[in-house]
């Protein structure tokens, strides 16, 4: 029996930051580079003078206070009503406040950073729907969902409805710790047995190892276990290696107790890190062996935008030893990405405002 497995990194179902839609590539990157560094800023235990110059300087550069309407802020803060705690004040015009940062440390106020969201176009969500459709794969590991019941209704009526193809008989998201609704979810055409999430590392003293976690879905082929570990690692925006370090590490320890259950084992997702990275050799080292790499691969080495170059590879299909044995056929999906200079794109993907993802699908046949 033939079974395909894939990993899509989505980039939102249905709701999708504002930022992502942006033609200019430095400014984008700014944006995001900026958000980073104030939720790491605003993650410290004690804000300094320099801490708090820094916040009220991205607050103001990016009109985070701006809660109007047609406000252009990328981001915004989060400050929960009636708690008597806040952030920050801003006072005086709306293009040019004052802005005092009242809280002293991260125990001090209730809130979070969230980016601005804006729907997607209809077209968007139809040629997410249409990788989906073209993977064709029985179990798919989506990267970047904002909910389970968005996946639901992505899977009825978009990828079935709209498109016209087999709806999966078995999804599931587990929530887990990251706010900004970017979960991993699954499909799968084979039953989903049981389920494991990974939020906390008992060496951090409860602290959080992840900000996205790492969830185990079983999947029952043919009666045989499989077990899909998934992923979404932290960006390489505003840096984070030291954390993708980590995840790597307690990945690793997560599949080595997968693989005392069974010889059956997938490590999937956005690892946000090229082959040669510490985190991903973390992984490499246990054993595990990417699809791209098998003999039978023969395209561009990337899968994130054009893919042509091996900083481009951020997408992930690892398998066990005993599941690499078994890989006939590996491909990847690029079309529901707009890089016009590169390669052919769907005939409805005319720019980054209608592209899926800007990541492609990778997927894999097996030989079960």
């Amino acid at each position: 029996m033939t079974i395909r497995i894939a990993t899509f990194n989505a980039e939102n179902l249905f709701h999708r930051p504002r930022v992502f839609a942006l033609d200019d590539d430095a400014a984008r990157d700014k944006i995001l580079a900026d958000f980073n560094e104030l939720v790491a800023l605003l993650e410290k235990d004690t804000y300094q003078q320099t801490d708090k110059d820094r916040i009220a300087e991205l607050i103001k550069e990016h009109q985070v206070h701006n809660s109007e309407k047609d406000s252009p802020r990328p981001f915004f803060i989060n400050q929960l009503k009636g708690s008597g705690a806040k952030l920050f004040q801003a006072d005086g015009p709306v293009d040019n406040p004052t802005i005092v940062i009242q809280a002293d440390g991260r125990g001090k106020w209730p809130g979070w950073v969230e980016l601005v969201r804006g729907d997607l176009s209809w077209t968007a969500v139809q040629n997410t729907a249409r990788v989906v459709a073209e993977v064709n794969a029985d179990v798919l590991l989506v990267v970047e969902v904002e909910d389970r019941p968005t996946l639901e209704r992505f899977n009825e009526h978009v990828l079935g409805e709209a498109l016209g193809h087999q709806p999966y008989p078995f999804n599931l998201l587990v929530d887990g710790n990251d706010p900004r609704g970017i979960d991993v979810g699954i499909f799968s055409r084979h039953p989903i047995t049981s389920v494991r999430s990974h939020i906390f590392d008992p060496g951090q003293g409860g602290r959080r190892l992840f900000s996205r976690d790492c969830p185990e879905f079983e999947t029952a082929v043919n009666g045989t276990p499989v077990w899909i570990l998934g992923n979404h690692f932290k960006s390489k925006i505003g840096g984070g290696g030291g954390l993708r370090k980590r995840q790597a590490e307690r990945v690793r320890e997560i599949y080595e107790a997968a693989l005392q259950r069974s010889e059956r084992v997938v490590v999937a997702g956005d690892l946000n890190d090229f082959m040669a990275s510490t985190p991903v050799k973390i992984l490499l080292d246990a054993g595990l062996k990417d699809a791209m790499t098998h003999p039978g691969y023969t395209g561009d080495p990337g899968t994130h935008g054009p893919g042509t170059g091996d900083d481009d590879k951020l997408d992930y299909l690892m398998f066990s030893p005993k599941l690499w044995d078994r890989v006939e056929h590996v491909e990847v999906e690029r079309r529901g990405i707009w890089a016009p200079r590169t390669f052919k794109s769907f005939q409805t993907v005319k720019s980054k405002a209608t592209q899926a993802s800007d990541h492609a699908a990778v997927y894999a046949d097996l030989d079960l």
